[in-house]
């Protein structure tokens, strides 16, 4: 889970998939299609690092033709017009019944640093727009990520999908919730105790329970909440 990521390709580094000319005009065409958003928020949305969208930004690095389209499709734009000013021949559809939540390669209990700005992009769940708003939740907060372990056997198994809630990384309640914890990844049921310690608990009894005193809890980072779980039965 540890690398940087990097948009070179096999050609020499002097070539670049969009032509030198246009290479000003996209930043600011991608600056346009960022409006007002952050970096980080807007580099989630897509399904990259912060760090490259900063490049791109920069214009000290230029994104693959796949991570145009993949910048196009998440913001719905026409990526010829993204990539070189041309008008959009064909209108971007939104679809408006289903929102597709990136699933990242990043592992619950594996790997160090931090999931959302080393990992990358798997595939996109579809989920109905329905289920989502009945739940109150913001696609665009949501990340998807899989169980490493037994650790929460009996509620998570090895290999489940989890949904994190990326908004609500504040301890607001018990519950499941993704954590960084000594640059490690943890699906865990998180509990508050009387003095303001947390307690970290493992659905599985063969796991102790892991206490982060008062004094700590500035090391424990909240990434999300778990707000829906799957996987296989067989």
């Amino acid at each position: 889970m540890t690398y940087a990521e990097s948009d070179e390709s096999n050609k020499s580094k002097n070539e670049h998939p969009i032509p030198l000319g246009g290479i000003g005009c996209f930043r600011e065409r991608l600056k346009e299609v960022m409006t007002n958003t952050g970096a980080r928020a807007f580099a989630r949305n897509c399904g990259l690092s912060e760090g490259a969208i900063r490049s791109y930004l920069s214009g000290e690095t230029f994104p693959t033709l796949d991570r145009l389209a993949q910048i196009a499709h998440a913001n719905k734009v026409d990526p010829m017009w993204l990539a070189f000013g041309a008008p959009a021949l064909t209108q971007v559809r939104e679809d408006e019944d289903y929102a597709y939540i990136p699933l990242y390669d990043a592992r619950c209990s594996a790997g160090n640093g931090t999931w959302n700005e080393r990992s990358r992009v798997l595939v996109n769940l579809s989920f109905t727009c329905y289920s989502l708003r009945k739940k109150g939740l913001t696609p665009s907060e949501l990340a998807c990520l899989r169980v490493d372990g037994d650790s929460m056997t009996g509620l998570l198994e090895d290999g489940d999908t989890v949904m994190i809630d990326q908004r609500r990384n504040t301890l607001e309640g018990e519950g499941i919730y993704v954590v960084l914890l000594d640059e490690h990844l943890y699906a865990k049921r998180l509990q508050r105790q009387f003095d303001g310690s947390v307690l970290i608990i493992s659905h599985n009894k063969e796991y102790k329970e892991m206490t982060v005193p008062k004094d700590r809890l500035a090391e424990l980072h909240i990434v999300g909440r778990v707000v829906w779980a799957g996987g296989w039965m067989i």
